[in-house]
C-alpha cells in the first residue's frame, strides 16, 4: 500500500476551509475512486489529472486508486483541487513523501497537457491559508497578481504541472509574488457636465458624504443616469481592508482582471431592470454566488428605471439594505456576502413620462399601478428622495457647475469628521449609526427637533424614518462644518424625506 497526502482549500462565500486529499494506491484492478462528496466538475478531474500526469512524462498506477479528501461532510465543489490530486497521486506512486507538499497548499485546474489554468476565488482562499497558519501557497501563474495581495504568507505561481513536480524534487523554482502596486487609471465622469439641477446635485454631494441612499424621480433626459454616474466620483478611495474585501468578492464571482487585480475604488454597479432576485441578491445551484447587490459592497447600486423592476426583485433588497449583508441558502449549505452599497434609485413619474407633467395621458389608475412597485417599506429606507425637472434654455448659457475634484474635497471632509465623531462606537459612515447611539450619545438639540417631532406626531414618518432623517442631518452638518445639527440642517433633511413621485 501507498499513500500520498496533499492541501488544498475550499471557498464557501467569502471563507474558506483547508482540505485534506489523501491518495492510496492498492493492489487490484486498475481504478479511480474519488470521494468526499465531489460536485460534477470535482468528479472529471479524474480524466483530467490522468492526462495532465501522463502528458507530463510521469508514470500513473496501473493499479486501485483511491482519493478521499477531508472533511468528508463538506461538499467540493470546482476544479481548483486539480494540481492537489495530482501531486497526491505522484506522492503516492513515489512511495516517500515530499517535504515541500507537507507545507504548502496547492490550488489549480489541468489542462489535459499538463498546463495549469487559473481559477476562481483564488484571493479568499489565500486568506484563509494564512488565517490557519499556512507557511505557503501555489496558485497557478495567472491568479499570481491577485494572490500576491495577501501578506504574511509566501506566494508562488506555476504554469505546468511539470514545474510544479520539478520544484516538489527541489530542481526547480517557481514564480515569486509579483508587485501589485500598480493602479488602473480610468476615465471619471465630472459632476461640471450636468446641466442645473441644484438640488439633485446636492443630495448626490449628500449621498456622498454619508453613504445615504437616493432616489431620483423624473422625466426622461432629465439627468438622473448622469448624476447616478458621477456619484462614485465622489467617493473616496476604499481602505487597505475594505479593497481586500471588495476584490475577495468579484475573485469568487470571476470578475478580477489578471494583471491590476486589487480594486481600490468604489465599484459602480447599474443591473438592467429585467434582472431577476438571484441575478440581484446572489443565488444559483449548489453554493449560492454573489450578487449584483454584493459586487456594490462598499459602492453604488444602481437600479435604473426603477418601477419596472419586478416587486418580488425589489422587496429582496430591504433586509440587505437594514443588515448591509445577504445570506443564501441553497443545497450546499449557507454562504453570507457583504452588501453595503449606496443604493440609487431611478424612475420616471408615470408610463408615459413627458418633459411637461401638463402633457401626461396616463390615468389615475395606471400612476398608481406605476408608482405602487415601489412599496413603502422599500421607499422608507431610503434617505433622500428628489423630484428633478426638466431644465430650461437658460442652463446652457450658465455658468459651468462645480466639477467633482471641488465636491470631492467637501465629502472628504464631512467623512473625516463623522469617521472622528463616530469612532469610539465602531461606525465609518453616518449612514451606519445605529439609533440607539443617535438618541442617547448623540442628541440634536432640542429646537432643532421641532420639525422632526412634529412630523412623528402627524404619521408622517416612522422611528426608522426619523433614524435615518437624524442621520442625514448630521451629514448635512458635517458638509456645512458645524459640530451639530441645526434648525436648518434638519429642515433639509424632512424636506428630501418628504418628497414624493409625483406626475
Amino acid at each position: 500500500m501507498a499513500l500520498g497526502r496533499a492541501f488544498s482549500v475550499a471557498v464557501r462565500g467569502l471563507d474558506g476551509q483547508i482540505v485534506e486529499i489523501e491518495a492510496d494506491i492498492t493492489p487490484g484492478l486498475p481504478g479511480f475512486h474519488l470521494v468526499g462528496l465531489p460536485d460534477a466538475a470535482l468528479q472529471e478531474a479524474r480524466d483530467r489529472v490522468r492526462a495532465a500526469i501522463t502528458n507530463c512524462g510521469a508514470t500513473w498506477p496501473m493499479s486501485r486508486l483511491t482519493l478521499a479528501l477531508s472533511p468528508a461532510t463538506l461538499p467540493k465543489t470546482g476544479s481548483l483541487y486539480d494540481i492537489a490530486l495530482a501531486c497526491a497521486v505522484l506522492s503516492a506512486n513515489r512511495k516517500k513523501p515530499w517535504h515541500r507538499l507537507e507545507k504548502t497548499v496547492l490550488l489549480g485546474e489541468l489542462a489535459l497537457d499538463g498546463r495549469i489554468r487559473g481559477v476562481q476565488g483564488v484571493l479568499p482562499a489565500v486568506l484563509a491559508a494564512r488565517k490557519q497558519g499556512w507557511p505557503a501557497i501555489v496558485v497557478p501563474v495567472g491568479n499570481l497578481a491577485e494572490a500576491s495581495l495577501v501578506d504574511g504568507i509566501e506566494v508562488l505561481g506555476v504554469a505546468t504541472l511539470r514545474q510544479l513536480h520539478q520544484w516538489l524534487d527541489g530542481a526547480t523554482g517557481l514564480d515569486g509574488r509579483v508587485d501589485r502596486t500598480a493602479t488602473e487609471s480610468q476615465p471619471v465622469s465630472d459632476l461640471a457636465e450636468v446641466l442645473g439641477q441644484t438640488q439633485a446635485r446636492f443630495a448626490v454631494e449628500v449621498a456622498a458624504a454619508g453613504a445615504h441612499h437616493l432616489m431620483l424621480t423624473g422625466p426622461p433626459g432629465v439627468g438622473k443616469t448622469m448624476l447616478a454616474q458621477r456619484l462614485p466620483g465622489l467617493l473616496p478611495d476604499l481602505s487597505d481592508a475594505e479593497a481586500l474585501e471588495v476584490t475577495a468578492i468579484h475573485s469568487v464571482a470571476g470578475l478580477l482582471s489578471e494583471d491590476m487585480p486589487l480594486i481600490t475604488r468604489p465599484p459602480f454597479i447599474a443591473p438592467h431592470h429585467s434582472s431577476s432576485v438571484t441575478a440581484l441578491v446572489g443565488g444559483g445551484s449548489g453554493l449560492a454566488r454573489p450578487g449584483a447587490i454584493s459586487r456594490a459592497h462598499r459602492g453604488v447600486l444602481f437600479l435604473d428605471e426603477c418601477a419596472e423592476i419586478g416587486t418580488s426583485v425589489l422587496e429582496a433588497l430591504r433586509t440587505p439594505l437594514e443588515e448591509g449583508e445577504i445570506r443564501l441558502a441553497r443545497r450546499d449549505g449557507v454562504v453570507s456576502y457583504p452588501a453595503r452599497f449606496l443604493l440609487v434609485l431611478a424612475a420616471n413619474p408615470c408610463p408615459c413620462a413627458p418633459a411637461d407633467a401638463v402633457k401626461c395621458i396616463c390615468s389615475a389608475m395606471q400612476k398608481r399601478r406605476y408608482q405602487a412597485k415601489l412599496s413603502g417599506p422599500l421607499l422608507d429606507r431610503v434617505d433622500l428622495r428628489v423630484p428633478m425637472h426638466t431644465v430650461r434654455a437658460g442652463a446652457f448659457a450658465a455658468e459651468q457647475s462645480e466639477s467633482s475634484a471641488e465636491v470631492r474635497a467637501r465629502v472628504a471632509a464631512a467623512r473625516a469628521a463623522a469617521a472622528q465623531r463616530w469612532s469610539s462606537h465602531g461606525f465609518t459612515t453616518n449612514a451606519e449609526v445605529s439609533g440607539t447611539v443617535l438618541r442617547t450619545g448623540f442628541r440634536i438639540g432640542t429646537a432643532a427637533m421641532a420639525p422632526l417631532k412634529t412630523a412623528l406626531d402627524r404619521g408622517l414618518l416612522s422611528i426608522r424614518g426619523a433614524h435615518r432623517l437624524m442621520r442625514v442631518a448630521w451629514t448635512v452638518a458635517d458638509l456645512g462644518g458645524r459640530v451639530s445639527p441645526s434648525l436648518d440642517d434638519v429642515s433639509i433633511a424632512l424636506s428630501f424625506r418628504q418628497a414624493e413621485i409625483k406626475p
